[in-house]
Order: structure tokens, then sequence, then C-alpha cells
């Protein structure tokens, strides 16, 4: 790379602004010569672009995980295709999951999230439930996204900065951008298109407003609204660009008083994106019902609300101190992933992290960490260096997702930093320049090996995402804590001993099953689905009564679910016939059959078993009646009607016996050779 070359000009305004305010000087960055590869934005582009897919391509085959069944496998509206769009867009984003109104409640403040379901529902119309196709398209929009960054930054820049310095940021902060393993959560994972989508559309927007400082044309405003309406139909995380759009403009457009003066104030340009937001919000509002939205009722459920703990017998809120100090562990902890993305996990739910105070040495770094770097972006802001504006794009994005402005249902997630990483890919690019930008040969190789370094992560990190059992299993030895992942495998291996035909395989497997989940409960002993998960294996080891428990425990959390209801009406049946045939405990016998009826009057084995008790106890006619119920109730088993018959003999009545009889030999000839002649 040729040090001779002149470099490009920049614009006049910085010196005499920097000679006016030498303690506020405008940033002046390196004087760098960019080669010629560089400077052709469009192959950049495509290569770019090709980056961001190959280092994807991988996840192409990955089946559905996680959420996917939220959003496609068991969306309703979804699986209509376009039929479904229109209740897509008219009911709440987990509406065609649950299937019943009142469930955008479980999370503080609802969901209204219809542009990607929208596409899901137009991909499942053409394709169907092709898991290759929906990766795709999830490939396709992150590596677009890439590309869009570039080109963004590239707008963004030159005017301020010169091609050269300009064309170097933009690349190495778009490329940083591709290659991060934090995003993997994001891309590897079909949900994490609304992510995706935003942050496209959000840039979009940031394009377009640009374009309309730049040349004061309407018809870019009105593109900038649309992009900014179609992220925030995404997910509302989009709602930081209202401050990020104006910023950018602050920071990297015209300095001297007579270029300000020749337009409006540059926050002006930002309402064709104020519009949209307003515009989204009614529609949201009235989607979601404004008072149920306004009223903002907390979840008092771990899993939907991490900032909950027991005192006494209760679930209370944490005090705010306790809140404020977790979130700032957690907000360092996302610094930390950013620069070192290792170990990752998609699970942070409690208690992977356990609820701090200001005396935790974590809590008090997080704090100290943020205030430094608001201080320096605050402090310096006159400057406007690219170091500064990533900190605050940093640092605005991530507040709305941080759980200090608004709760998000999870502690963490890499996820809530996709749209926060273009800061930092901006402040580590601005970093390297500023730093080795004289000899950029040395930059350029100090780039290459992190973004080498992040490319292998990202690659060996993706086949993880393949399948729940697969990612659930390995990261379960990264979030040892987590409630949730370990009753996630817990469940995984009880439905796969519940397909298992060999009952030796099964055991051994529900056995591995009960060691994730009683962690689980260990854990969180309120957690309904780890209790029917272990009740289920506990029933399929024969612990009928630690499964009567569990399952009685898990329908008192459920409060009276039906299925729970049945669940627990089957394993009582079951375990009564164990103690009456196999324990000979008549009395524990009659107790689970009684139980087990009053839960469930529709099935015809309990009465039948309940015959079957009371015959033995010399109960004939209590027998009877038991028996005539199960056959009312299941009229073509002959079983049923075999027994009733043995019934009306043991108390004399051989008429109805022998017809009784005569109706079993009609349903099974061959019902007395089965049974035995009595």
């Amino acid at each position: 790379m040729s040090k001779h070359r002149k470099p490009a000009p920049r614009p006049a305004a910085a010196p005499s602004r920097a000679a006016n305010a030498p303690k506020q000087a405008i940033y002046q960055p390196p004087t760098i010569v960019a080669a010629d590869f560089f400077k052709r934005t469009l192959l950049q582009s495509g290569l770019i672009f090709a980056l961001a897919f190959l280092l994807y391509a991988n996840t192409l085959t990955h089946g559905f995980v996680l959420d996917d069944s939220i959003v496609i496998n068991d969306n309703m509206f979804t699986q209509k295709g376009t039929e479904g769009i229109a209740g897509i867009l008219t009911k709440d984003t987990f509406f065609g999951y649950f299937k019943v109104e009142g469930k955008a409640e479980l999370v503080m403040g609802g969901r209204y999230r219809p542009l990607t379901l929208m596409l899901f529902a137009l991909v499942f119309q053409f394709f169907g439930e092709n898991s290759v196709v929906f990766h795709l398209l999830t490939v396709l929009l992150f590596a677009a996204t890439c590309v869009v960054l570039y080109r963004t930054l590239l707008l963004l820049f030159v005017p301020r900065f010169g091609a050269d310095y300009s064309l170097m940021l933009a690349w190495m902060a778009a490329v940083l951008f591709a290659v991060h393993p934090i995003h993997v959560e994001v891309v590897a994972n079909i949900k994490g298109c609304d992510e995706i989508a935003t942050l496209l559309g959000s840039l979009g927007a940031l394009y377009f407003t640009l374009k309309f400082f730049d040349t004061r044309k309407v018809a870019w405003a009105l593109a900038a609204g649309i992009s900014f309406f179609l992220a925030c139909l995404s997910k509302e995380n989009a709602v930081t660009f209202l401050a990020v759009v104006p910023l950018a403009l602050w920071f990297f457009r015209p300095l001297q008083a007579a270029q300000r003066q020749a337009g409006p104030p540059v926050w002006k340009y930002a309402l064709p994106l104020l519009v949209a937001f307003v515009v989204f919000f009614v529609i949201r509002g009235n989607v979601l019902h404004w008072p149920k939205l306004v009223g903002g009722r907390v979840p008092m459920e771990l899993m939907n609300n991490p900032f909950l703990k027991i005192e006494g017998n209760e679930w209370v809120p944490w005090a705010f101190s306790e809140k404020l100090a977790t979130v700032f562990f957690t907000l360092l902890k996302y610094v930390q992933l950013l620069f070192v993305p290792h170990p990752l996990t998609h699970d942070y739910y409690p208690k992977q992290i356990e609820m701090l105070r200001f005396g935790s040495p974590g809590a008090l770094l997080g704090l100290a960490l943020y205030v430094f770097l608001a201080i320096y972006a605050l402090s310096g802001l006159r400057r406007r260096d690219p170091v500064r504006f990533g900190i605050l794009f940093y640092l605005l994005t991530i507040s709305i997702v941080s759980n200090i402005v608004f709760p998000v249902g999870t502690l963490m997630g890499d996820r809530f930093v996709f749209m926060p990483s273009v800061g930092f890919c901006i402040a580590v690019a601005a970093l390297l320049i500023h730093y080795f930008g004289k000899n950029m040969q040395v930059a350029l190789g100090i780039f290459g090996m992190l973004a080498l370094l992040y490319s292998f992560k990202t690659v060996t990190r993706n086949p993880a995402w393949a399948s729940n059992e697969k990612l659930f299993f390995t990261d379960v030895k990264v979030s040892l804590n987590s409630a949730k992942i370990h009753n996630a495998c817990g469940g995984v291996l009880f439905d796969r001993a519940s397909k298992e035909q060999n009952e030796v395989e099964r055991s051994e497997i529900c056995t591995q099953a009960m060691m994730y989940l009683n962690k689980a409960i260990q854990l969180y002993p309120n957690y309904k689905d780890a209790y029917m998960s272990r009740g289920g294996c506990n029933y399929y080891l024969k612990n009928y009564d630690a499964a009567v428990e569990d399952y009685r425990r898990a329908w008192q959390l459920a409060e009276g679910d039906p299925k729970i209801k049945k669940a627990l009406a089957l394993v009582l049946r079951d375990g009564g016939k164990y103690h009456g045939e196999q324990r000979g405990d008549l009395r524990q016998a009659m107790t689970y059959l009684s139980e087990s009826w009053q839960l469930n009057t529709e099935d015809g084995e309990t009465a039948r078993l309940l015959g079957v008790a009371n015959g033995v106890q010399g109960k004939g006619a209590d027998a009877v009646m038991w028996f005539e119920k199960s056959v009312a109730l299941e009229p073509d088993n002959a079983t049923y009607w075999f027994d009733l018959h043995l019934a009306y003999r043991a108390v004399g009545n051989a008429a109805k016996g022998e017809d009784a009889l005569r109706k079993a030999l009609a349903l099974n000839p061959k019902i007395m050779e089965e049974r035995g002649r009595k």
C-alpha cells in the first residue's frame, strides 16, 4: 500500500471548529490511504454478503428449535399461510400459539410483532413446513442486513471524514458485525428473524434519512418512515432509533453555522420516523387493548419474571437496589461477551444469574464501567468522533432491553445485544484505525486475526442449534444453574422415553431424566412443567406414589389445568391397580381409585377396578354398581361385560349374569378362554 498517495480532502469545517474550541476539538481521524480493493464498494458489498451467508451455511439443514414452535410449527395463523395474515395483524403475537386471549400478558406490556409472522406465513404458503427454506430466509436476511450496515455507514461517514478513512471504518465495522459469534442465537434460530428485520428496517430508516438530509427530497423521507414502520412491526426495540438517527445526523453532518442554517434542525429530519412510530403505537395499543397495556400487570411467575424471590411462602418482587445491581452485572456480562464471546449459551433463566446487591464486585464493576462509558461519551460529545458515537449507539439501543427501562422477561440473552453490537463494532473499528491507522497493514493484520477467531467460533457454535436436544445438552454444560434448561433436558429425555418400547431402555432413560428434573425443581420449587415430566418418569418407573405427588403438585401450581387433571387421574388409577394387584394393599388401592374417579368420571377402567376392589372385599352390591358403570361407559368392551357377569353371579342374580355373559361372548367369542372358566 503506497504511503505517498495524496490523502482525500476532508471538509473545511473541521479545522475552524477545532481552532475555536481546543478543549472540544472536532475529531481529526488519522490520515490513511485505502487500497483500491476497498474502494470497490459494490464488490465489497457482495463479499460481505457472501461472508455472512457462508458463515451460517451450516445452519441450513437444521430443524426447528426453541420458540420456532410458537411462530411456525404450532402457530395456527402461520399454518394457514396467506389466509392467516388477517389474524396475525389483528391479534397479539402469542394468540396463534395459545389460541386464547390474555396470553399477551405473560410478559409485561404484551407483544405485537406481526411482520415476521407474516413472512413465515408466506413461506409456509409456498413451501410448507420446510425448515431449510425458513433457515435460508433467516440467513439471507442477516446477510442483507450486513450489507445495509456497510452501505449506511459509508453514507454516514464519507461527508464528514472523506473517502479513505470512511471506506475502511465502514468495511471493518460491517465485517466485524458479520462474523461476531454473539449473533449465532439470532441467525441460527428462525424466530430470530424479528431481531434481524428490526435492525434491517432501522438501518434502512437511517440510510433514507441521510439521503433526505443530503438531497432534501421528500421521497427519501417517505421511504424512511415506511422502513421504520416495518422495523417497529418486527420488534418494539426499533424505538431507540428515534434517538439514534438524530444523533447520527448531529455527529456526522455539516458543522459550519452557515450549513446548519441552510435547513431545519437535525432532529426535524427524524419526524417521519416519529410519525411512523406513533402510527405503530396506536395500532399496537388497539390490538393489545389499551387498558391492559397501560395497566402493565407484572407477571408473578419466575420463568416470565426473573426478578422474584421467596419471602415466607410467597413470591415477591426484588427490591429496586437488588434488581439494579443484578442488571448492571448482566450489562457487564454483555460487554465481556462482545469482546470475548465464550462460553455462549442461549439460557440465562433463573438461577443461572443469582440475585446480587451492590456489595457484589460484579455489580460494582458493571456500574463503574457504564458510568465511565456514559461520562466518556458525553464529556467529549462535541468532538463528534466515531468511538463516542459507537458508545452512545450501544448505550441507547441496549437501554430498552436492559431490564431498566422495561422488563424483557428474562435476565439477559445474546439476542438482546444484536442491535447494540453495531455500536460496539463501530467503536472497535474506529479504535483500531485510530491507534494503528498510520500503518494500515498492522491494523488489518490485527483485525484479520480477530475476524478469523470470531468466524471460527461462529461456525463451530452453529451446530449446537441443529435441534432442541443438541442445544439443550450442549448449553446445560454452561447454564449449570438454570432451572429452565435442566427442565428442558429432562423433558427431552421424558419424550424419548415415552416413545421407547423396550421397558429396560425406557427405565434407563427415565432415570437419566430424573437427574435433570430434580435439579430443575431444586432451583425452582414451583416449576410446574418439571413436576409433570418427573411425574411421568416416576410413572414409567412404577414409582406410583411419587408420581401421584408430582402430578398433584403440578395440578396445584397450574390451578386446575384439565390436561394435568386427566394425567393425575390416570396415575391414580394405575397406582391403585398396582397397590391392589401387586402389593395387596386394598386400602391404598381404594384411596387412589376413588380419587381417580372423582377427577375423571368418564373412565370405564377406573370403574371396573373399583368393581374388582369391592368384589374382593365381599361388597357384591357395590361391585355390581361399579361394573354397571364400566359397561355404560364402554359398552363394546367384552372384558367389562364378563366382569359384570361374574359380579351378578356372585350376588345370586343368575339371569342378569347370563345376559351379561351373552353380550361379552357376542363381542369376543374367546372371552371365556382368555379369562378362564368361572
